[in-house]
Parts: structure tokens; sequence; C-alpha cells
């Protein structure tokens, strides 16, 4: 297995940069993984695709404004990109801007300062802030939007899920764009039901993988929280011949972590997550999934491979080039079951 066995051609014009409106108009390609057959349907169909006793998992991590522009001492420009808060000050970040070393201090607000105390890889950093940043995200920050995304967003919201909660992600769960409330209330009355996870989602999520072997890339960690509840409606799903139903790669993540430590019963879990799923891997909670397109040569493609088997998901994204389908994280979506 090859890194470069994952990899396609995408036309530019095939990135989505601004998303559907509304949210769940979006187009949907069913792919059934037994026969390979696909369908063309609109997302707001999925309700037709769903079985009464099957339970729908969706992490309702919310993005923070992580993208904040800050000044050096001699006045010249900083981006910081907040990834990952180690403490109430500190946080990993990357940091755009030269001569910047441990010691550096940038202005991010009036009273406001950051200082650099480590160097990590690459561009990355381990900032310290003078005071709290949270309390100044509604005036400093801004949505980090993927960087093959060109067009302004005027609305932040469109990066947010509708069922958002629990902040700590530096990008959006995209598959779960597509949900509206009202579809969620269809689904719950045909007799669906609806589970949280949450998952903090890393930029490292959309990094590609440049090892020619992709068994030697190093795969981020994230933290997640599978709680009680959501581990009871597993198990009682499981139990009723019901299908688990994963929204988005975050949720695979999450649920497989839970999944990892090899109980009967599926427990909750909390904490850091690392894994890695390649074809391959053996899933041991989720049945179907609800997912966007991907990156080549990512982790993620790797992972839906894994679920449906490489060659019949690269067919099915050179279907979904030819119909038009629109790609990443304004794009469209694919269930598979």
């Amino acid at each position: 297995m090859q890194t470069s066995d994952f990899d396609y051609h995408l036309p530019e014009s095939s990135i989505a940069q601004t998303p559907s409106e509304p949210r769940d108009s979006s187009r949907l390609l069913v792919l059934h993984r037994d026969s390979g057959d696909v369908e063309h349907r609109v997302f707001h169909n999925l309700e037709y695709f769903l079985r009464p006793n099957d339970l729908l998992i969706l992490n309702r991590t919310r993005v923070i404004p992580a993208r904040i522009f800050a000044k050096k001492e001699t006045g010249g420009k900083v981006e910081l990109l907040l990834l990952r808060r180690r403490d109430a000050l500190t946080w990993e970040a990357l940091v755009g801007g030269k001569g910047l070393r441990v010691g550096s201090k940038v202005l991010v607000e009036e009273n406001v300062s950051a200082e650099i105390i480590e160097i990590l890889a690459g561009s990355e950093r381990l900032i310290k802030f003078s005071e709290p940043i949270e309390p100044y995200f509604s005036k400093v920050g801004n949505i980090p939007l993927p960087p093959y995304i060109h067009e302004k967003l005027n609305d932040p919201e469109r990066y947010q899920t509708v069922f958002a909660r629990d902040v700590g992600s530096a990008a959006a769960p995209t598959a779960g764009l597509h949900f509206t409330p009202q579809l969620l209330d269809v689904l719950k009355e045909k007799g669906v039901k609806i589970g949280y996870v949450t998952l903090h989602v890393g930029l490292d999520t959309f990094a590609p993988v440049t090892e020619d072997d992709p068994e030697e890339h190093k795969i981020h960690t994230e933290w997640c929280e599978l709680p009680q509840e959501t581990a009871d409606l597993i198990n009682q799903t499981k139990q009723n011949g019901g299908r688990v139903i994963a929204v988005g790669t975050t949720s695979v993540r999450t649920l497989e972590s839970a999944g990892s430590v090899g109980r009967d019963a599926i427990p909750p879990y909390i904490g850091p997550t690392s894994i890695y799923i390649l074809p391959g891997y053996q899933f041991k909670i989720v049945d179907a999934m609800v997912t966007n397109f991907h990156l080549p040569k990512s982790t993620l493609i790797m992972l839906v491979s894994a679920f449906a088997g490489r060659e019949k998901i690269l067919q099915t994204y050179q279907t979904a080039i030819q119909e038009g389908y629109r790609f990443y994280s304004f794009g469209d979506a694919m269930f598979i079951e």
C-alpha cells in the first residue's frame, strides 16, 4: 500500500467556495457498499435511507475564531492560528511572521500580548498569552476557513453546525454542515435516534500524507469525548438490530476510539485519540457514515477507503467529478451504507 494509491485529480472548479443554501439542499451521493451501486439524491432525501431504530451520531464541537492578527514590537504583522489549548493561558499555534524566537512577544490587543515560549514542529509554536484570550475572541478572532476556500464567508455561522455546542475546534466537522433543525426533526419523527460526541478538530486533519508509505505517517492527536448517554444509545441500538451511523470522519474516529477498548458493551470515553484508520482496519461500531468528499492522499480518504474499499471510493469520486458534485468543506455529501 502506497500513499499514491489514494491520489486522484480534482479540477479546481470542483472545489466548493460557498455553502449550499439552504443547508440540506446540497447533493447527496449514496454508495451501497455491497453492490457498488450509486444513487444521486439531495441531502434532505437522507430520511429515505435511514430506518427506525438507527442511531445517528453527531459531533457537537464548535469552531473557535482561531485566526488572530497581531503586531510585533517593531510594528510588523504576525498571524496566529490557535490549534490546541494547553491551559488557561498557553496554546499551541501556527505562527506566521519572521524573526520570532523564544522570548519574542507580539501585541494582540491594547492590553493583551502573547509570548513565544517554545519552538514546536515546522511553524508551530507554544505561545502564552498575558491573560485568557477567549474573552477577546469577539474583537480579535476570525473563523479560520481552509486555504482552498477563497471566497469571503458573509455569515460565520455557516461554518458551524446547527448543533455546535462545545467550543474548541480549529476547523468544522463539515459533514454536519448539511443538517437543518427541520431535517433532524423529520428523522426523529421517523424513529431515528440522535446521539452526540465531541471531537475538537485540528488543522492536521486536512494535511496530506507526505510519506510514500502511509503507515509511516505520524497521525495527529485530537481530544474527544463519547459520553455515557451516547454509549448507552449505541449499546441499545446494537441490541435492537439498528445501525450506528456516524456523521463525519470525526465521529467515526471518536466511536472507533471507544470501540478499541475491546469490551462487549461500548464504554464512555474521554481523552486524546490518535487512531489511524487505514484499509484493513476492522470497524467495531460504525455501520454506515455520512461524509464529505476528501482531499487526495489525506488520512480522511484513507479512512473512507478502509470502510468502503479503495477502488470503490476512487471510482465513486470519479463519478462525482463527472456528475458535477462540489468537493471539500462546503461541498456535497456522501452516504455510505
